[in-house]
């Protein structure tokens, strides 16, 4: 076994020799300007309280000047008086200095002075406000209220000086009229865009002469409705107009305007009236091939619409359309017929057959709701039912191309409706197409003939262009329906046709559809 050295030699005077050794003290040296700020004074070896302590150690501090003592006058009437621990700056909250203080001092300070003077020795305490606060019962008096002036003390009386109320009555004078002169002035000058402006105002009311559009608009708006076709439980519907010709409640309109209610009977139809009055319409009749149909309403003492002629219609006379526009009730529009006799192809979506009538072309605004309403003429007579428009924009607005079904044939529909509930019309019997342009006749080519028909027994073949019909002008497929139309089912008329570069007329008794 090896020995080790002993790890704590011992020390001298340490007799057991199991102790450390100090180690060496390292002392950083000191920045002289620190030592010279923050070191002790010069001769001062001990605490620095000594310095403020004359006589603990029985001499002064070397090197200083200490200040002189407190003369006795101002210590004695500053300092706090002998055996007074108990004496605060303020007197205890809720006395008057009166009345001993809750601590039990007997100081004559407080208790034989109503307002002593207050010991500066004494120790700052916080008590309740300087100001008194009242009692519950002083809030509740009423305080007494002091003598007012009367008008005469005040202007007569000693307490304010004549001579001061006449000086005081002048100056209020002299002010408002300075600042009346000064208002006049402004409102009299004012700026070179403001100024006193001379309105000329008409003597009399307007004038609404007896033929006017205001005046034909207030005779014609009773007898036009609008009616909402609607489904219940449906989120939307169809909306247009409608015309009363019999004040018995029927109602002549377009066909599109209450087509959902003839596909499906669950689907009604409400005429709402000018005064806002809302009824139930039920359908008599409807006819797709003319757009017309009629509905009834039970309502009492209607107003009809007087009908017309329009057959004495002129290009370029007034008319004025009366109708529901977009839903906007009782909506008048005026302009002038444009043309006469216009064939019009109408209709045709969702699969349906397009609709072909003859039709007046008015500059009148008609938009969608308007079909089915009135056309009148310059008396407010019935000259047609706006049916159609043509339009440049997906959306339809009106451009100034509306079309009427004229009210002679539109009538005569309705009158068959109301009796039989449909309409048969009369039949040629074939099938046309216009002629291309630049062939040398303008008309409507036969494309085929139907076997038996009336075509076929007056001899018409396939190619013949039929360019007459009872002695009107066919110049399209269009106007071949049309004419044909405008006849009787059982009269016989006579076609003029091309064939093979030669004119003939026949024959032809039309037939039912």
């Amino acid at each position: 076994m090896t020995e080790q050295p002993n790890a704590n030699p011992q020390q001298p005077g340490d007799p057991a020799g199991d102790r450390l050794a100090p180690r060496p003290l390292a002392r950083p040296a000191v920045d002289p300007a620190q030592a010279a700020t923050f070191g002790r004074p010069r001769g001062v070896d001990g605490a620095f309280d000594k310095l403020y302590q004359p006589g603990s150690n029985g001499q002064s501090a070397p090197n200083l000047n200490l200040a002189p003592p407190t003369p006795e006058s101002l210590a004695e009437a500053f300092r706090r008086p002998p055996g007074a621990e108990g004496v605060v700056l303020e007197r205890p909250h809720g006395t008057n200095g009166s009345e001993p203080s809750a601590n039990g001092a007997d100081d004559p300070l407080w208790t034989k002075t109503s307002d002593p003077w207050r010991d500066p020795g004494s120790g700052a305490v916080l008590a309740g406000p300087a100001v008194q606060q009242d009692s519950e019962e002083d809030k509740d008096a009423k305080r007494p209220q002091g003598a007012l002036l009367s008008l005469p003390e005040v202007l007569f009386g000693r307490r304010v000086q004549t001579k001061a109320l006449a000086m005081l009555a002048g100056v209020a004078l002299v002010i408002g009229a300075a600042g009346g002169l000064i208002g006049w002035w402004f409102a009299d000058t004012g700026t070179e865009l403001t100024g006193q402006a001379s309105i000329s105002e008409a003597d009399a009311a307007k004038e609404r002469p007896a033929g006017s559009i205001a005046d034909i608009a207030h005779r014609v708006a009773p007898a036009v409705v609008s009616l909402e076709v609607f489904k219940p439980g449906a989120d939307a519907g169809q909306q247009g107009s409608g015309v009363v010709i019999d004040n018995q409640g029927y109602v002549l309109t377009n066909e599109h305007v209450i087509s959902a209610a003839t596909a499906d009977a669950a689907t009604k139809v409400t005429a709402v009236f000018f005064d806002g009055k809302r009824v139930e319409a039920k359908v008599v009749g409807a006819d797709a091939k003319t757009d017309l149909a009629v509905v009834k309403v039970d309502v009492k003492n209607l107003t009809a619409l007087q009908v017309g002629k329009s057959s004495d219609l002129a290009v370029g006379d007034s008319v004025i359309a009366v109708g529901s526009p977009l839903a906007l009730q009782n909506s008048v529009t005026a302009g002038i017929v444009s043309a006469l006799n216009r064939p019009v192809t109408a209709g045709g979506d969702g699969g349906s057959a397009p609709v072909i009538y003859e039709a007046i072309q008015t500059d009148a605004a008609i938009n969608h709701g308007n079909s089915g309403g009135a056309l009148v003429d310059a008396t407010g007579a019935l000259v047609g039912i706006n049916s159609a428009i043509r339009s440049s924009s997906a959306e339809g607005g009106s451009i100034g191309i509306g079309f009427a079904i004229p009210s002679d044939y539109a009538v005569k529909i309705a009158k068959t409706l109301i009796k039989d509930g449909k309409v048969v019309h009369p039949d040629i019997g074939i099938n046309a197409s216009s002629t291309v342009a630049g062939s040398s006749t303008m008309g409507a080519q036969v494309r085929n003939v139907a076997p038996g028909g009336p075509a076929a027994s007056a001899g018409i073949k396939e190619g013949d262009v039929i360019t007459e019909v009872g002695g009107r002008l066919v110049r399209d497929s269009a106007e071949l329906l049309v004419a044909v139309r405008a006849r009787e089912v059982g009269e016989v008329v006579p076609v003029r046709l091309v064939r093979d570069g030669s004119s003939l007329v026949v024959d032809v008794k039309l037939a039912s559809d």
